[in-house]
């Protein structure tokens, strides 16, 4: 089945940096230091790009935590779990928001 996106470019994401090298770099340096280990341990950090890899739905980012946090010690029960709580915010988000379309409705029908 054709994709519009395709799994070996997650390998080339390196390309991003050919005519900007300097960008790259600096994003590189960004990248890696915010996943060090800190107040959050890796794991959760790789715990935390999962879900939000859900939230923004990006396939590379979805492959490639998901590859990470079972690199890093988590097992499905925990990722998964992950993924319900990235949902739970957006559909909250989603209905919160939800309140714009009642404020317009009821300024409109006054």
């Amino acid at each position: 089945m054709s994709s519009y996106y395709h799994e070996d470019d997650l390998a080339r994401f390196g390309d991003m940096g050919k005519n900007a090298p300097e960008l790259w770099e600096k994003f590189q340096a960004w990248y890696g230091a915010v996943f060090k280990e800190g107040a959050l341990s890796e794991r959760e950090k790789s715990l935390i790009a999962l879900a939000v890899s859900h939230a923004v739905q990006c396939p590379y980012c979805i492959d490639a935590y998901t590859q990470d946090c079972l690199q890093k010690g988590s097992n499905l029960d925990q990722m998964t779990e992950a993924v319900h709580v990235a949902s739970a915010i957006r559909g909250g988000a989603s209905l919160v928001h939800g309140l714009q379309m009642r404020n317009v409705a009821e300024k409109l029908s006054m």
